[in-house]
């Protein structure tokens, strides 16, 4: 069953490590939780609420206890689910097990603000890297007779580089400006058809009429009510078939650019296929 905030922080306060741990972050600048469980696909709601919402409350509480100056805590944009623009508001969504503990996760570090610690939770999109499930997921749909976008088939789609995302966290740790409470991690510049073709190596995707893939989309968001598995997968076709457009970033106000760009999605081709 899904946990409130408000039941989340209740089992962290009964937790007995929170000084011990504390005692080890003493003397710590910034405390990065990087920690967490990324199965999208999960059902498994304790393990899901107690990686993604529990763990974040207690390492809080542990850091604002020690005094550190900035907790960086990686949620995810899965929190705002298909709203039309991704950005850094407080506007969440959860539609499955697996965003709604990030949900819940960003709630309990925001209720555990202080006002002398610098918090930020930072929103990546789907992140690739040559390990990753999804990647090899999308990877081996490119390569296929499946590869299809909808039209027009330049709209972009929140996906980012591992090294990217690094590279962000890394930003967001040691610079001199402190960061907004939220920041979404800006657009790399993919679109669903450059996605397909760069995982494939080359295969260009048959285009589907908008209006033919938009319907088969509502259609799996209706199963996924029922058949909560359904609900992930849903939203990972809606990504690759009708994108989802991205606010400007703060991250890109201040200056901070990705540094691998087009050749490190293209280099993942062969790893996808292996």
């Amino acid at each position: 069953m899904a946990r409130t905030a408000a039941e989340v922080l209740d089992e962290a306060d009964c937790i007995g490590d929170v000084d011990d741990l504390a005692a080890q972050l003493s003397g710590a600048d910034v405390v990065i939780n990087a920690a967490g469980n990324p199965d999208a696909s999960s059902l498994d709601e304790d393990v899901l609420f107690g990686a993604n919402a529990l763990l974040p409350a207690i390492l809080l509480k542990a850091s604002n206890a020690a005094g550190v100056g900035r907790f960086v805590h990686i949620s995810s944009a899965v929190v705002q689910n298909d709203k039309d623009t991704l950005d850094s508001t407080e506007d969440m969504r959860p539609f499955s097990p697996y965003s709604a503990s990030k949900v819940t996760g960003e709630l309990v570090v925001r209720a555990l603000s202080k006002p002398t610690v610098e918090i930020v939770r930072y929103r990546p999109p789907s992140v690739h890297a040559p390990e990753r499930r999804v990647t090899r997921m999308i990877g081996r749909i490119a390569s296929s007779p499946a590869a299809t976008v909808a039209r027009p088939g330049d709209q972009g789609t929140p996906q980012a580089l591992l090294l990217n995302v690094a590279a962000a966290i890394a930003f967001l740790a040691t610079t001199d400006v402190r960061p907004p409470a939220v920041v979404h991690h800006p657009s790399e510049g993919v679109t669903v058809t450059n996605l397909m073709v760069d995982l494939s190596g080359g295969q260009v995707p048959r285009r589907l009429p908008r209006w033919l893939a938009k319907a088969l989309v509502a259609v799996a968001k209706r199963l996924g009510r029922i058949h909560r598995p359904t609900a992930a997968n849903a939203r990972r076709v809606e990504l690759l078939w009708l994108g989802q457009a991205q606010a400007e970033s703060w991250l890109s106000d201040v200056g901070w650019v990705p540094p691998v760009g087009r050749n490190g999605w293209k280099a993942l081709a062969a790893v996808t296929k292996s």
